[in-house]
C-alpha cells in the first residue's frame, strides 16, 4: 500500500510540475481580470490542465501499471511453460490483429483478471494475473488475452484518455464560470474582478465531475462490448464466452485496491451504481456474444 501511495504522489507531482511550467510559458494562469473572466485564457487553462493531465498519465501508464501491480515481463524464453505459452499466445493474437508485439507480463495476485495499457499500439503492455492462469483453462485464457489485444487494436487507451481529458477540461471551465457568476451576484459591478471562491469551484468540480463520469463510464462499457467482439474474431466466440463464464464464477476474486487500473482490466466489480460502472455485467456481455452470428 505504501508503494502505491508513493507512486500516486510521485505521478501527480510530476504532472503538476510539468503543467505548471507549460502554463507559465503560455502566460494563461490568471484568467480573472478587473473586467471579469478572460474566457480565452480560461479555455486554454482548462484544456492544458484537463487534457495535459490525462495525456501525461497515459504516457506514464505502462510504467505505473508495472510498478503498481509488480508485473514481471516475460519474453517467451523463460523456461516456465505457462509464462512462455502466454507470450506465444499474445504473439499469435497480435500477428492476427496486425499489431506490433506488446510487452507481456504476469503479476502475482489471487485475482482472476488481466489488463492492457500503454500510450500507443507500438508501446503497449498486456498483463495477466497468476490467479487467472491458475483458475482458467488455456482456451479460456486465450479468450482473455484476445480481449486485451482487441483493446490495443481498437486504440481504447488513447480514446479513453481523450474523452477523459475533454471531460476534465469541461468540468474545470464550467465550474469556474458558474462560481464566478455566483460571486458576481453578491457584489457590485465594480467588484466583478475580485476573484473566484475556490471552495465553490472545488464543490462544483466534484458535482460536474460526477456527472461527467457517467459519460466516460458509458463509453467504457461500450468499448468492453467491442473488445469482446474483437476477441471472438481473434480467438473464437466459444472461447470468449467460456472465459467470461469463468470470470463470472470467480467475480469475488477482483482486486479493488487500485481503482486507477479498474478500466484497464477485463473484469470489474458489481456495484449498485450501474451508471458509474466501467464494465457491463458479465451476464450482458455473454448474452451479447451469444447473439453474434
Amino acid at each position: 500500500m505504501g508503494k502505491r501511495i508513493f507512486l500516486f504522489l510521485l505521478t501527480n507531482i510530476a504532472i503538476v510540475l510539468t503543467l505548471s511550467v507549460v502554463m507559465s510559458l503560455l502566460g494563461v494562469g490568471n484568467y480573472v481580470t478587473a473586467y471579469g473572466l478572460d474566457l480565452e485564457s480560461l479555455a486554454i487553462f482548462s484544456l492544458v490542465w484537463g487534457m495535459g493531465g490525462a495525456f501525461l498519465s497515459l504516457q506514464m501508464s505502462r510504467w505505473i501499471a508495472k510498478r503498481a501491480t509488480g508485473v514481471k515481463l516475460v519474453d517467451g524464453r523463460s523456461g516456465n511453460p505457462d509464462a512462455d505459452w502466454v507470450y506465444a499466445t499474445v504473439a499469435k493474437l497480435t500477428q492476427q490483429a496486425s499489431l506490433p508485439m506488446p510487452e507481456v507480463g504476469i503479476y502475482e495476485s489471487p485475482e482472476v483478471n488481466a489488463f492492457a495499457t500503454g500510450p500507443s499500439k507500438s508501446r503497449s503492455l498486456v498483463a495477466v494475473s497468476s490467479g487467472l492462469l491458475r483458475a482458467m483453462r488455456k482456451e479460456e485464457v486465450e479468450g482473455v488475452l484476445a480481449h486485451e489485444v482487441s483493446h490495443i487494436a481498437n486504440g481504447d487507451m488513447v480514446t479513453m484518455t481523450l474523452l477523459q481529458g475533454v471531460m476534465n477540461a469541461f468540468v474545470m471551465f464550467f465550474a469556474r464560470i458558474i462560481a464566478f457568476a455566483l460571486a458576481s451576484r453578491g457584489g457590485s459591478r465594480d467588484d466583478r474582478g475580485g476573484g473566484v471562491n475556490y471552495m465553490v469551484v472545488f464543490m462544483l468540480e466534484i458535482v460536474l465531475g460526477i456527472l461527467g463520469s457517467t459519460v466516460t463510464a458509458w463509453f467504457s462499457r461500450q468499448r468492453e462490448f467491442r473488445a469482446d467482439r474483437g476477441a471472438a474474431t481473434l480467438a473464437g466466440k466459444d472461447r470468449m464466452i467460456a472465459a467470461l463464464q469463468r470470470l463470472a464464477g470467480n467475480r469475488e476474486l477482483v482486486d479493488t485496491s487500485q481503482p486507477a487500473l479498474a478500466t484497464l482490466k477485463i473484469n470489474g466489480t458489481r456495484g449498485w451504481m450501474v451508471f458509474f460502472s466501467t464494465h457491463p455485467p458479465l451476464e450482458a456481455r455473454i448474452a451479447a456474444l451469444q447473439r453474434l452470428q
